[in-house]
């Protein structure tokens, strides 16, 4: 260990070299339950390019697993240390680069928050629309790592699909460029969307060119409540089937609604079973909300109430904003899934996620990205309770399975990380998980980056 130390100092300035226990101890872990995390050897933050590229010569070199960090805000796993390893943590490298108005880019460190980076690029007119839930917290590195979602997916899609290019430094220290700053590109095999996704099992993303899109005009809010979630899942079917584009279309179950009425006193009524909230930032959003107002009413709707303006609209979504933190209030823990369905079959995910709380006496709200499919079942349990702890994780499994049933995935944001990773060859199959291992066997023969996580 002492080799180790004495070669990492070497190439890092001292303040960037973390050797207490106490205090890499509070680096061992994400945001993830029933995940195992280890004890970091060390833990490094680096400014520079070059200072990645030395600890990762000096792992290569003494064969000591690295594991890359960025705001630890993952559900997954993916950031817990194993035992002996150095964590490599990016939030220092939290530079903007620039901002490009003509060639709608940014070019960012993984450090950058994703909240900065999207108030930084509305000065020049422009907009960075992926939007996770944690966006004040987490960084755009982390981002990439799970290819984060966020409200605004229905419309403006996920992390993917704005990483036009990266630098990467890889396994044995060198550095790799992949993308381009272009608006298009077909050159070679698509490498960067290899590493968007991967959570660090790949490489250290040190650098991102990101896609930007003009900021478009404030978003009107419309919440539709319903006798029940069928009834809500069959109208967000309808506005979908008609051709509209709504900016957000996210939906509460009544589990969720009751606990944020607890915690805010919203005022919501107690008969109301679920909540949909469908936005437009449309030339003319009061037209398109009358027109998904008239499709929730034919599908059920008790009451809709659309926002005259943006005050209203930010008062609208501030329950869905609070659903996790109230659902964390009901019990002393959470595990929060993160099931993709074809929306087609969003009742029948919402249905059977009731159906498995049921069966497991659990409390599990459920809020969804209902617009693109993609549940978040929130299992609220008693960690101190062994018996309802493990009711919780078979319960999570539970739901797991229930997606692949539907034709759905195991996530559609957050990641496999540790949590997911038995999981996720049943997803992918054998042959799947063959061509996956081979690739990673590729960017990291000796298994080094982020080991036990995904496979």
């Amino acid at each position: 260990m002492d080799d180790l130390f004495e070669r990492l100092r070497a190439g890092l300035p001292a303040e960037a070299l973390i050797t207490d226990q106490d205090v890499t101890a509070s680096y061992a872990h994400d945001m993830a339950s029933f995940c195992d995390a280890g004890a970091p050897a060390v833990v490094v933050l680096p400014r520079t390019v070059e200072q990645v590229q030395h600890v990762m010569r000096t792992a290569t070199a003494l064969r000591v697993p690295v594991v890359p960090q960025g705001a630890r805000t993952g559900l997954s796993g993916a950031a817990n240390a194993s035992d002996g390893c150095i964590v490599l943590s990016l939030v220092k490298m939290d530079r903007i680069l620039e901002i490009n108005p003509v060639d709608r880019i940014a070019v960012v460190e993984p450090g950058v928050i994703n909240a900065v980076l999207s108030r930084a690029v509305n000065e020049h007119g422009l907009y960075y629309p992926p939007d996770p839930s944690s966006w004040e917290m987490c960084t755009i590195g982390g981002n990439i790592g799970t290819a984060s979602g966020g409200l605004c997916c229905v419309k403006y899609g996920v992390t993917a699909e704005y990483v036009l290019g990266l630098e990467v430094v890889l396994a044995d220290g060198r550095l790799l460029t992949t993308g381009r700053r272009t608006a298009k590109g077909v050159a070679g095999y698509d490498l960067t969307r290899l590493f968007v996704g991967s959570e660090g099992s790949l490489g250290i993303v040190v650098r991102a060119v990101l896609a930007l899109k003009p900021q478009p005009p404030q978003q009107l809010v419309l919440a539709a409540e319903f006798p029940s979630a069928t009834a809500a899942c069959d109208a967000v079917c309808r506005i979908m089937e008609r051709g509209h584009t709504p900016s957000l279309l996210e939906l509460m179950d009544r589990t969720t609604v009751q606990a944020v009425n607890t915690m805010a006193h919203m005022g919501l009524p107690d008969s109301t079973e679920a909540l949909l909230l469908a936005a437009f930032d449309t030339p003319d959003p009061t037209a398109d909300l009358a027109a998904v107002a008239g499709l929730c009413t034919t599908a059920g709707a008790t009451d809709v109430v659309p926002a005259a303006d943006a005050a209203e609209s930010e008062l609208l979504l501030q329950a869905r904003r609070m659903s996790l933190t109230a659902l964390e209030a009901v019990k002393s823990a959470t595990m929060i899934d993160d099931v993709c369905v074809p929306r087609s079959r969003l009742g029948a995910m919402i249905e059977g996620t009731a159906a498995i709380a049921q069966k497991y006496d659990l409390t599990i709200g459920v809020c969804a990205h209902a617009g693109d499919g993609n549940t978040h079942p929130v299992v609220c349990f008693d960690h101190t309770d062994a018996d309802e702890s493990r009711r919780a994780r078979e319960s999570f499994d539970e739901i797991m399975a229930l997606g692949l049933e539907l034709g759905g995935t195991i996530t559609g944001e957050h990641g496999v990380g540790v949590l997911k990773k038995e999981w996720l060859a049943r997803e992918l199959g054998e042959v799947g998980v063959e061509m996956h291992r081979g690739i990673k066997a590729a960017f990291d023969p000796l298994g080094l980056l982020n080991p036990g996580k995904v496979f």
